[in-house]
């Protein structure tokens, strides 16, 4: 059971009396005296709050005693159980409205704190066991089996893999999307760059996810995996395509496994033993842009310029830069391949 803390009890305390002109006591589930206005008392055992422990009602002291002050004392009650106490002193008439409000306060604070630590502990359960699962080949057991139905997903059943990040233009998925997704076994990918993994066990749901995706996310980069018994095989496919995708970062941002297959192959290459020359070109996003688009057009100059809405001559600008940084020249088409697996490379 969650508790407040000794430090969380003295500021709650010295809040409530700046507009509460009586002392306040804040007790532990033992009768332990954990925040005051008479800080001298913290540590010490409150009578009335071991009473009103024992009886689970409030007790009232209606004069000073040698052990105890006059005032109210009242049970925090969370889910049936009593986890501590709220005293105010003063004339039981008097603070009895006082305590009820701030022992409605502690108890929303106790319970907010015990919210937010299951929160994190499910969040952190379900890392655990995405991390299981994307490094788990083979066949699964029957226990990975059972937790991975309590997110809806069937290891029995062949899975496609989406992978999918927001646009640096849009790098929040709307609240309609968000939606969508929660009706999929989904996985937020915080490590990488805040994207998400949706699993997808249907060819229906596939079909109007991605249609939902494209129409509402038209920016978002998403690579889809081929459908495999395996879940850690669909999560290897995707991440290697949203690979291709960061690296070329063409005008319709959605890629198939199946389609890219060998470009992935391509990339993974390793081809030279010298350093990556596209590395060279990393403080010049405009060469990067101009190249990625003269790669998508073919090495056409004509439709490089209108894709960049340049001139012609600042095209050949650029691509003469190119050359001169990187040693390699894009119109030499087995130059160009190098420079294209460079940038494959570079987002390996």
């Amino acid at each position: 059971m969650l508790q407040l803390t000794e430090r969380q009890a003295q500021e709650i305390v010295d809040n409530m009396m700046q507009d509460i002109p009586y002392n306040i006591n804040i007790m532990n589930e033992q009768g332990i005296i954990i925040g005051s206005g008479q800080k001298e008392r913290v540590g010490t055992v409150h009578q009335g709050a071991v009473r009103a422990l024992t009886t689970g009602t409030r007790t009232e002291v209606w004069q000073d005693g040698k052990l105890e002050k006059m005032g109210t004392n009242e049970p925090i009650t969370i889910n049936n159980q009593h986890v501590g106490v709220i005293g105010i002193s003063g004339h039981p008439d008097e603070v009895r409205p006082f305590c009820n409000i701030v022992r409605t306060t502690v108890a929303l604070l106790i319970e907010q704190r015990n919210q937010l630590e299951s929160l994190a502990h499910e969040t952190s359960r379900k890392k655990a066991f995405l991390e299981r699962l994307l490094n788990h080949y083979g066949s699964y057991s029957l226990k990975i089996r059972k937790e991975a139905l309590q997110y809806n997903l069937d290891l029995q059943l062949p899975t496609v893999l989406l992978y999918i990040k927001a646009s640096g233009s849009t790098p929040e998925f709307n609240e309609s999307i968000g939606k969508v997704l929660l009706q999929f076994p989904s996985f937020s990918m915080e490590d990488e760059g805040d994207a998400q993994i949706i699993m997808i066990q249907s060819e229906t749901d596939l079909d109007s996810l991605l249609k939902r995706l494209r129409q509402e996310q038209p920016h978002c980069f998403i690579s889809v995996s081929r459908k495999e018994p395996n879940v850690a095989v669909c999560y290897e496919q995707a991440r290697s395509v949203m690979n291709i995708l960061m690296a070329l970062q063409p005008a319709a941002p959605l890629l198939y496994y199946d389609d890219v297959h060998f470009l992935v192959s391509f990339s993974k290459a390793r081809l030279t033993s010298q350093a990556n020359i596209i590395s060279r070109l990393e403080d010049h996003a405009d060469l990067l842009e101009t190249l990625r688009s003269f790669i998508h057009h073919n090495g056409s100059m004509t439709m490089t310029a209108t894709d960049l809405n340049i001139h012609r001559n600042t095209l050949q600008y650029r691509l003469k830069r190119i050359e001169s940084i990187t040693g390699r020249d894009p119109h030499n088409w087995l130059e160009l391949i190098e420079l294209t697996h460079g940038l494959l490379s570079l987002h390996q």
